[in-house]
C-alpha cells in the first residue's frame, strides 16, 4: 500500500465510485469491476500527465474482508508529456496496479488511524478518484524523456540535437584569450585599410 494518502473521499460520481452494497461484508466476499471512464481531471504531475477527458481503464477486484473492502487491480490510460531534456512533446501511458484498503466506518482500522492514513467507505461508496491521482503521483517521474537516450538540447544555440547536423558544435573561446582575439582583430582590420589605402593611391599615381 502507499504510505501517501488523501483526505476523506470526494465523492461524485464520474465512474470512479464503486459501490459496495453488492459485495456485502462477510469476509472473503469478492466482485469483479471492468469499466472505461474519462478522466474528471488531470491525473498525473506538471510535464506528464492524463489530460481531462481521456479513457481510463479500470480492471479492479474488490474483495471484503474484516476491517474493509480491498482493491485490487490495473488502471490504464493514455498520457501526454513534455520532454525535460528536449522540451518536445510526447505520448506514453499510464499502467498503475492497486492494492488499496478502504476502512468500513467504526471499524478498528478507522478508529486507529488519522484521516489522511487510510481511505475509508462513506455510505457503502468507495471513491477511487483520490486513490488514482496519489498512485499517479507516486510512478510517474518528475523529469520525464521523450526516450531514454534523448540527447537534450544544444547548449549554445538551442538546437535540438536529435535533429542537429553530425558533429555539430560550436568553437568556444577561452575568455583568457577573448580580449587579445579582440586585439588582433583590430589590429587585422587596421592593416586591412592601411593596405587599401596604399593600393588606391598606387593606382591614382599611376593613372597620371
Amino acid at each position: 500500500m502507499s504510505s501517501h494518502r488523501s483526505a476523506a473521499p470526494r465523492l461524485h460520481d464520474g465512474g470512479f465510485v464503486l459501490d459496495t452494497r453488492k459485495l456485502g461484508r462477510r469476509p472473503g466476499s469478492m466482485v469483479t469491476v471492468t469499466r472505461t471512464v474519462q478522466a474528471p481531471t488531470r491525473i498525473g504531475l506538471d510535464l506528464i500527465a492524463v489530460p481531462v477527458g481521456t479513457d481510463v481503464e479500470l480492471d479492479l477486484r474488490l474483495e471484503a474482508v474484516s476491517e474493509g473492502v480491498l482493491v485490487t487491480g490495473s488502471v490504464h490510460a493514455d498520457m501526454t508529456g513534455e520532454c525535460s531534456r528536449c522540451l518536445e512533446p510526447f505520448d506514453d501511458t499510464l499502467d498503475l496496479h492497486l492494492t488499496e484498503l478502504f476502512a468500513y466506518p467504526n471499524s478498528i482500522t478507522e478508529e486507529t488511524t488519522e484521516e489522511d492514513e487510510v481511505y475509508r467507505i462513506v455510505d457503502d461508496l468507495i471513491d477511487l478518484e483520490p486513490v488514482i491521482i496519489d498512485a499517479a503521483g507516486l510512478e510517474l517521474p518528475l523529469q520525464p524523456l521523450c526516450s531514454e537516450d534523448c540527447q537534450g538540447l544544444c547548449p549554445e544555440c538551442g538546437i535540438r540535437l536529435a535533429i542537429a547536423e553530425s558533429g555539430h558544435g560550436h568553437e568556444i573561446l577561452d575568455p583568457r584569450w577573448a580580449a587579445l582575439a579582440g586585439k588582433l582583430a583590430d589590429a587585422n582590420s587596421v592593416d586591412a585599410d592601411a593596405e587599401s589605402s596604399t593600393n588606391r593611391v598606387n593606382t591614382e599615381a599611376e593613372e597620371k
